[in-house]
Protein backbone atom coordinates (compact mmCIF):
# COMPACT_ATOMS: atom_id res chain seq x y z
CA UNK A 1 0.00 0.00 0.00
CA UNK A 2 1.15 3.45 -1.26
CA UNK A 3 2.52 5.70 1.75
CA UNK A 4 2.17 9.39 1.76
CA UNK A 5 5.14 11.35 3.54
CA UNK A 6 4.87 14.52 4.78
CA UNK A 7 7.55 16.50 6.10
CA UNK A 8 9.80 13.54 7.08
CA UNK A 9 11.71 12.39 4.13
CA UNK A 10 13.55 8.82 4.82
CA UNK A 11 14.52 10.00 8.21
CA UNK A 12 15.44 13.56 6.78
CA UNK A 13 14.36 16.60 7.93
CA UNK A 14 13.14 19.28 5.25
CA UNK A 15 15.87 21.22 7.44
CA UNK A 16 18.65 19.13 6.24
CA UNK A 17 18.03 19.88 2.24
CA UNK A 18 20.30 23.14 2.41
CA UNK A 19 23.24 20.86 3.80
CA UNK A 20 22.43 18.61 0.66
CA UNK A 21 21.83 21.29 -1.85
CA UNK A 22 25.82 22.44 -1.52
CA UNK A 23 26.89 18.51 -1.20
CA UNK A 24 24.67 17.53 -4.67
CA UNK A 25 24.64 19.84 -8.01
CA UNK A 26 21.35 17.55 -8.93
CA UNK A 27 18.42 19.02 -7.95
CA UNK A 28 15.44 16.39 -9.40
CA UNK A 29 16.36 13.13 -11.00
CA UNK A 30 13.74 11.06 -13.01
CA UNK A 31 14.80 7.48 -13.30
CA UNK A 32 12.91 4.96 -15.06
CA UNK A 33 9.83 6.37 -15.00
CA UNK A 34 6.75 4.62 -16.39
CA UNK A 35 3.04 5.82 -15.43
CA UNK A 36 -0.76 4.49 -16.73
CA UNK A 37 -4.24 5.67 -16.72
CA UNK A 38 -5.97 2.70 -16.04
CA UNK A 39 -4.80 0.02 -18.64
CA UNK A 40 -3.02 3.12 -21.07
CA UNK A 41 0.53 3.90 -20.75
CA UNK A 42 1.14 7.50 -20.54
CA UNK A 43 4.77 7.89 -19.91
CA UNK A 44 7.43 4.98 -20.57
CA UNK A 45 11.07 4.65 -18.82
CA UNK A 46 11.90 8.14 -19.19
CA UNK A 47 15.13 9.54 -17.08
CA UNK A 48 16.84 12.50 -17.03
CA UNK A 49 17.95 15.42 -14.55
CA UNK A 50 17.46 18.89 -13.19
CA UNK A 51 20.27 21.09 -11.78
CA UNK A 52 19.82 23.57 -9.19
CA UNK A 53 18.93 26.69 -11.04
CA UNK A 54 18.54 25.35 -14.38
CA UNK A 55 15.40 25.51 -16.59
CA UNK A 56 14.17 22.44 -18.30
CA UNK A 57 11.56 22.05 -20.81
CA UNK A 58 9.31 19.08 -21.69
CA UNK A 59 8.95 19.94 -25.13
CA UNK A 60 6.22 17.38 -27.37
CA UNK A 61 2.50 17.29 -28.99
CA UNK A 62 -0.90 17.14 -27.44
CA UNK A 63 -1.04 13.61 -25.44
CA UNK A 64 3.13 13.02 -25.64
CA UNK A 65 3.13 12.92 -22.00
CA UNK A 66 4.55 15.86 -20.72
CA UNK A 67 1.20 17.46 -18.35
CA UNK A 68 1.62 13.74 -17.01
CA UNK A 69 5.16 13.83 -16.06
CA UNK A 70 4.87 17.80 -14.89
CA UNK A 71 1.89 16.22 -12.13
CA UNK A 72 4.37 13.36 -11.52
CA UNK A 73 6.70 15.81 -10.45
CA UNK A 74 4.41 18.11 -8.55
CA UNK A 75 3.00 14.56 -6.51
CA UNK A 76 -0.46 14.96 -7.79
CA UNK A 77 -0.02 11.35 -9.59
CA UNK A 78 2.08 8.16 -8.46
CA UNK A 79 4.28 6.58 -10.97
CA UNK A 80 3.63 2.71 -12.23
CA UNK A 81 7.18 2.40 -11.98
CA UNK A 82 10.82 4.52 -11.18
CA UNK A 83 11.20 6.88 -8.48
CA UNK A 84 11.44 10.37 -8.29
CA UNK A 85 14.50 12.16 -6.02
CA UNK A 86 14.85 15.91 -4.49
CA UNK A 87 18.92 16.23 -3.60
CA UNK A 88 19.14 12.83 -3.78
CA UNK A 89 16.20 11.76 -1.21
CA UNK A 90 13.27 9.63 -2.77
CA UNK A 91 9.51 11.87 -3.14
CA UNK A 92 8.04 10.12 -5.05
CA UNK A 93 7.68 5.69 -6.00
CA UNK A 94 4.97 3.49 -6.90
CA UNK A 95 4.79 2.47 -2.99
CA UNK A 96 5.88 6.14 -1.11
CA UNK A 97 5.05 9.40 -1.55
CA UNK A 98 5.93 12.85 -0.33
CA UNK A 99 2.73 15.21 -0.37
CA UNK A 100 3.03 17.75 -2.65
CA UNK A 101 2.51 20.80 -0.17
CA UNK A 102 6.03 19.28 1.26
CA UNK A 103 7.95 19.17 -1.68
CA UNK A 104 9.04 22.82 -2.09
CA UNK A 105 7.83 23.73 -5.44
CA UNK A 106 6.11 26.29 -7.24
CA UNK A 107 3.46 26.01 -9.48
CA UNK A 108 2.10 27.78 -12.23
CA UNK A 109 -1.45 26.39 -14.02
CA UNK A 110 -2.48 26.97 -17.52
CA UNK A 111 -5.73 29.08 -16.13
CA UNK A 112 -3.40 30.77 -13.17
CA UNK A 113 -5.73 29.95 -10.39
CA UNK A 114 -5.49 33.27 -8.60
CA UNK A 115 -7.69 33.30 -5.46
CA UNK A 116 -10.55 35.85 -7.07
CA UNK A 117 -11.22 36.94 -3.16
CA UNK A 118 -8.08 38.22 -2.61
CA UNK A 119 -5.74 41.20 -4.01
CA UNK A 120 -2.99 40.71 -6.22
CA UNK A 121 -0.95 41.55 -3.04
CA UNK A 122 -2.61 39.08 -1.07
CA UNK A 123 -2.16 36.24 -3.85
CA UNK A 124 1.25 36.70 -4.16
CA UNK A 125 1.77 36.45 -0.04
CA UNK A 126 -0.42 33.93 0.52
CA UNK A 127 2.79 31.18 -0.24
CA UNK A 128 5.59 32.98 2.11
CA UNK A 129 5.53 31.27 5.41
CA UNK A 130 5.13 33.23 8.20
CA UNK A 131 8.35 32.32 10.00
CA UNK A 132 10.37 32.92 6.36
CA UNK A 133 10.07 36.71 6.93
CA UNK A 134 9.30 39.47 9.64
CA UNK A 135 5.68 40.87 8.14
CA UNK A 136 7.64 43.80 7.29
CA UNK A 137 10.37 42.35 4.97
CA UNK A 138 7.62 39.92 3.31
CA UNK A 139 5.92 43.00 2.38
CA UNK A 140 9.20 44.64 0.61
CA UNK A 141 9.79 40.70 -0.64
CA UNK A 142 6.12 40.42 -2.30
CA UNK A 143 6.46 44.49 -3.68
CA UNK A 144 9.76 43.52 -5.17
CA UNK A 145 8.67 40.30 -7.00
CA UNK A 146 5.37 42.45 -8.54
CA UNK A 147 7.76 45.65 -9.19
CA UNK A 148 10.31 42.82 -11.67
CA UNK A 149 7.03 41.52 -13.15
CA UNK A 150 5.53 45.11 -14.08
CA UNK A 151 2.51 44.67 -11.91
CA UNK A 152 3.13 46.37 -8.61
CA UNK A 153 0.67 49.01 -9.43
CA UNK A 154 -2.09 46.87 -9.48
CA UNK A 155 -1.09 45.58 -5.72
CA UNK A 156 -4.71 46.40 -4.33
CA UNK A 157 -6.67 45.17 -7.07
CA UNK A 158 -8.57 41.72 -7.77
CA UNK A 159 -8.04 38.82 -10.45
CA UNK A 160 -10.83 40.03 -12.13
CA UNK A 161 -9.59 43.67 -12.73
CA UNK A 162 -6.68 42.49 -14.52
CA UNK A 163 -6.06 41.08 -18.38
CA UNK A 164 -4.64 37.83 -18.67
CA UNK A 165 -1.04 38.54 -18.90
CA UNK A 166 -1.00 40.58 -15.95
CA UNK A 167 -3.27 37.62 -14.11
CA UNK A 168 -0.33 35.69 -16.07
CA UNK A 169 2.35 37.33 -14.14
CA UNK A 170 0.98 38.01 -10.45
CA UNK A 171 0.52 33.96 -10.83
CA UNK A 172 4.35 33.93 -11.38
CA UNK A 173 5.03 36.31 -8.67
CA UNK A 174 3.09 33.69 -6.39
CA UNK A 175 5.18 31.23 -7.35
CA UNK A 176 8.45 32.57 -6.90
CA UNK A 177 7.73 34.55 -3.66
CA UNK A 178 8.50 31.59 -1.45
CA UNK A 179 11.76 30.90 -2.76
CA UNK A 180 11.19 27.35 -3.90
CA UNK A 181 13.48 24.94 -5.37
CA UNK A 182 11.85 24.51 -8.13
CA UNK A 183 8.95 25.89 -10.00
CA UNK A 184 6.52 23.61 -12.46
CA UNK A 185 5.18 25.35 -15.28
CA UNK A 186 1.89 24.47 -17.45
CA UNK A 187 2.07 25.84 -21.03
CA UNK A 188 2.27 29.01 -19.20
CA UNK A 189 2.32 31.74 -22.18
CA UNK A 190 -1.09 29.10 -23.85
CA UNK A 191 -3.57 32.75 -22.98
CA UNK A 192 -0.91 35.06 -24.40
CA UNK A 193 -0.88 36.92 -27.68
CA UNK A 194 2.17 36.74 -29.21
CA UNK A 195 3.84 40.12 -28.22
CA UNK A 196 2.66 39.79 -24.75
CA UNK A 197 4.27 36.14 -24.89
CA UNK A 198 7.41 37.45 -25.91
CA UNK A 199 7.57 40.15 -23.33
CA UNK A 200 6.46 38.11 -19.98
CA UNK A 201 8.85 34.82 -20.98
CA UNK A 202 11.95 37.19 -21.27
CA UNK A 203 10.90 39.24 -18.13
CA UNK A 204 10.14 35.72 -16.59
CA UNK A 205 13.38 34.14 -17.77
CA UNK A 206 15.32 36.43 -16.30
CA UNK A 207 13.82 36.68 -12.80
CA UNK A 208 14.33 32.71 -12.80
CA UNK A 209 17.71 33.13 -12.97
CA UNK A 210 18.40 36.16 -10.81
CA UNK A 211 16.53 34.37 -8.26
CA UNK A 212 18.40 30.97 -9.12
CA UNK A 213 15.31 29.31 -9.11
CA UNK A 214 15.14 25.81 -11.22
CA UNK A 215 12.03 25.56 -13.44
CA UNK A 216 10.19 22.36 -15.39
CA UNK A 217 8.27 23.86 -18.15
CA UNK A 218 5.38 22.13 -20.24
CA UNK A 219 5.05 23.59 -23.94
CA UNK A 220 4.07 22.50 -26.84
CA UNK A 221 6.12 25.53 -28.96
CA UNK A 222 9.95 24.76 -30.38
CA UNK A 223 10.82 28.21 -30.35
CA UNK A 224 9.32 28.77 -27.05
CA UNK A 225 11.41 25.78 -25.39
CA UNK A 226 14.60 27.00 -27.22
CA UNK A 227 14.29 30.41 -25.74
CA UNK A 228 13.53 29.59 -22.04
CA UNK A 229 15.37 26.22 -21.60
CA UNK A 230 18.84 25.50 -20.53
CA UNK A 231 17.93 21.51 -21.29
CA UNK A 232 15.19 20.65 -23.44
CA UNK A 233 13.47 16.64 -23.31
CA UNK A 234 11.18 16.21 -26.19
CA UNK A 235 8.76 13.83 -25.75
CA UNK A 236 6.73 11.76 -28.35
CA UNK A 237 3.77 9.15 -27.38
CA UNK A 238 5.20 9.19 -24.02
CA UNK A 239 8.45 8.27 -24.46
CA UNK A 240 12.09 10.65 -24.77
CA UNK A 241 12.84 10.85 -28.18
CA UNK A 242 16.28 13.09 -27.24
CA UNK A 243 17.58 15.02 -24.88
CA UNK A 244 19.66 18.17 -24.44
CA UNK A 245 20.61 21.87 -24.71
CA UNK A 246 18.60 23.88 -27.39
CA UNK A 247 21.68 23.76 -29.87
CA UNK A 248 22.51 19.97 -29.93
CA UNK A 249 18.56 19.72 -30.43
CA UNK A 250 18.63 21.91 -33.78
CA UNK A 251 21.75 21.03 -35.20
CA UNK A 252 22.16 17.11 -34.11
CA UNK A 253 18.53 15.66 -33.99
CA UNK A 254 18.82 12.06 -33.52
CA UNK A 255 15.27 11.14 -35.41
CA UNK A 256 13.49 12.59 -37.92
CA UNK A 257 10.73 13.56 -35.10
CA UNK A 258 13.18 15.81 -33.26
CA UNK A 259 14.31 17.11 -36.87
CA UNK A 260 10.53 18.07 -38.01
CA UNK A 261 9.50 19.35 -34.37
CA UNK A 262 11.86 22.08 -34.53
CA UNK A 263 11.00 24.38 -37.24
CA UNK A 264 8.93 23.45 -40.67
CA UNK A 265 10.85 21.34 -43.30
CA UNK A 266 10.92 20.05 -46.66
CA UNK A 267 11.35 16.02 -47.55
CA UNK A 268 13.32 14.77 -49.93
CA UNK A 269 13.60 11.27 -51.00
CA UNK A 270 17.26 9.86 -51.24
CA UNK A 271 19.22 6.43 -51.80
CA UNK A 272 21.39 4.80 -49.93
CA UNK A 273 24.34 4.11 -52.58
CA UNK A 274 26.77 1.65 -50.65
CA UNK A 275 29.60 3.63 -49.50
CA UNK A 276 28.70 5.64 -46.67
CA UNK A 277 26.59 8.13 -48.59
CA UNK A 278 22.93 8.84 -49.93
CA UNK A 279 22.08 10.02 -53.66
CA UNK A 280 19.57 12.52 -53.90
CA UNK A 281 18.52 15.25 -56.61
CA UNK A 282 20.87 17.89 -54.73
CA UNK A 283 24.00 14.89 -55.12
CA UNK A 284 25.39 13.14 -52.80
CA UNK A 285 25.69 13.45 -48.83
CA UNK A 286 27.41 11.37 -46.06
CA UNK A 287 24.76 9.22 -44.61
CA UNK A 288 27.05 6.00 -42.72
CA UNK A 289 24.56 4.61 -41.73
CA UNK A 290 21.87 4.48 -44.77
CA UNK A 291 23.05 0.94 -46.55
CA UNK A 292 22.91 0.21 -50.52
CA UNK A 293 20.08 0.82 -52.11
CA UNK A 294 17.82 1.50 -48.99
CA UNK A 295 15.27 4.43 -49.03
CA UNK A 296 16.31 7.60 -46.96
CA UNK A 297 14.81 10.82 -46.37
CA UNK A 298 16.70 14.29 -46.76
CA UNK A 299 15.05 16.54 -43.99
CA UNK A 300 15.84 20.34 -44.81
CA UNK A 301 14.80 23.15 -43.22
CA UNK A 302 12.95 26.12 -44.97
CA UNK A 303 15.89 28.29 -44.39
CA UNK A 304 18.41 25.69 -45.65
CA UNK A 305 17.24 26.34 -49.19
CA UNK A 306 19.19 28.78 -50.80
CA UNK A 307 17.02 30.52 -54.31
CA UNK A 308 19.14 32.21 -57.05
CA UNK A 309 18.15 34.17 -60.26
CA UNK A 310 21.76 32.41 -61.75
CA UNK A 311 24.15 29.31 -61.56
CA UNK A 312 25.74 27.16 -63.50
CA UNK A 313 25.84 24.45 -60.79
CA UNK A 314 22.41 24.65 -59.17
CA UNK A 315 19.17 22.58 -59.10
CA UNK A 316 16.46 23.95 -61.82
CA UNK A 317 13.17 25.10 -60.60
CA UNK A 318 10.16 27.38 -60.49
CA UNK A 319 8.72 29.67 -58.52
CA UNK A 320 4.83 29.12 -57.73
CA UNK A 321 4.44 31.71 -55.32
CA UNK A 322 5.83 34.28 -52.79
CA UNK A 323 4.52 35.81 -49.26
CA UNK A 324 6.51 38.42 -47.37
CA UNK A 325 5.98 37.45 -43.77
CA UNK A 326 7.67 40.50 -41.95
CA UNK A 327 10.94 39.86 -41.53
CA UNK A 328 11.59 37.28 -44.08
CA UNK A 329 9.79 36.07 -47.62
CA UNK A 330 8.63 32.39 -48.06
CA UNK A 331 8.87 31.61 -51.60
CA UNK A 332 7.69 27.63 -52.82
CA UNK A 333 9.65 26.21 -55.70
CA UNK A 334 9.14 23.03 -57.53
CA UNK A 335 11.19 21.01 -59.37
CA UNK A 336 10.05 18.62 -62.19
CA UNK A 337 12.08 16.14 -63.87
CA UNK A 338 9.95 14.32 -65.67
CA UNK A 339 12.95 11.76 -67.21
CA UNK A 340 13.68 10.61 -63.95
CA UNK A 341 9.83 10.67 -62.35
CA UNK A 342 10.95 14.03 -59.79
CA UNK A 343 8.36 16.55 -58.95
CA UNK A 344 9.20 18.25 -55.68
CA UNK A 345 7.28 21.33 -53.74
CA UNK A 346 9.71 23.00 -52.06
CA UNK A 347 9.51 25.62 -49.25
CA UNK A 348 12.14 27.96 -48.94
CA UNK A 349 12.98 31.42 -45.82
CA UNK A 350 14.63 33.50 -47.53
CA UNK A 351 15.71 36.88 -45.37
CA UNK A 352 13.86 39.82 -46.36
CA UNK A 353 11.94 41.31 -49.08
CA UNK A 354 12.15 39.22 -51.90
CA UNK A 355 11.83 40.25 -55.09
CA UNK A 356 10.51 36.75 -57.15
CA UNK A 357 7.32 36.20 -58.90
CA UNK A 358 5.24 33.46 -59.88
CA UNK A 359 6.32 31.72 -63.06
CA UNK A 360 10.25 32.86 -62.49
CA UNK A 361 12.77 30.43 -63.21
CA UNK A 362 15.23 30.03 -60.26
CA UNK A 363 18.70 27.85 -59.18
CA UNK A 364 17.88 26.11 -55.78
CA UNK A 365 21.05 25.02 -53.94
CA UNK A 366 21.17 23.47 -50.43
CA UNK A 367 23.05 24.27 -47.01
CA UNK A 368 24.15 20.61 -45.45
CA UNK A 369 24.46 22.16 -42.09
CA UNK A 370 20.74 22.31 -41.98
CA UNK A 371 19.89 18.46 -43.99
CA UNK A 372 19.44 15.87 -41.72
CA UNK A 373 19.30 12.03 -42.99
CA UNK A 374 17.65 9.35 -41.63
CA UNK A 375 16.09 6.03 -43.19
CA UNK A 376 12.64 6.79 -44.77
CA UNK A 377 9.40 5.11 -43.12
CA UNK A 378 7.89 1.92 -43.98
Amino acid sequence: MMMQRSQMMNGVGIMDETHLKALNQTLVSFENIHHKYGKITSVEDISFQIQHGEIVSLLGPSGCGKTTMLRLAAGFETPSAGHITKNSIQISSPDDMLLPEHRNMGLVFQSYALFPHMTVEQNVAFGIKPDQHQEKAQKQRVADILNELDVLEYASCYPHELSGGQQQRVAVARAIAPSPDLILFDEPYSGLDSRLRERVRDRMLHILKSEKIAALIVTHDAEEAMFMSDKIIVLNDGRMMQQGRPIDLYCRPENAFVAEFFGEVNQIPATGTGDGKIKSIFGQFDAPSIEKDQNAVMILRYEGINVHTQSETAVKGEVMSTHLLGRYTLVHVEIRKPDSNIDLHLHARLPGLNFLHPGQDVFIEIDPSQAFIFPASM
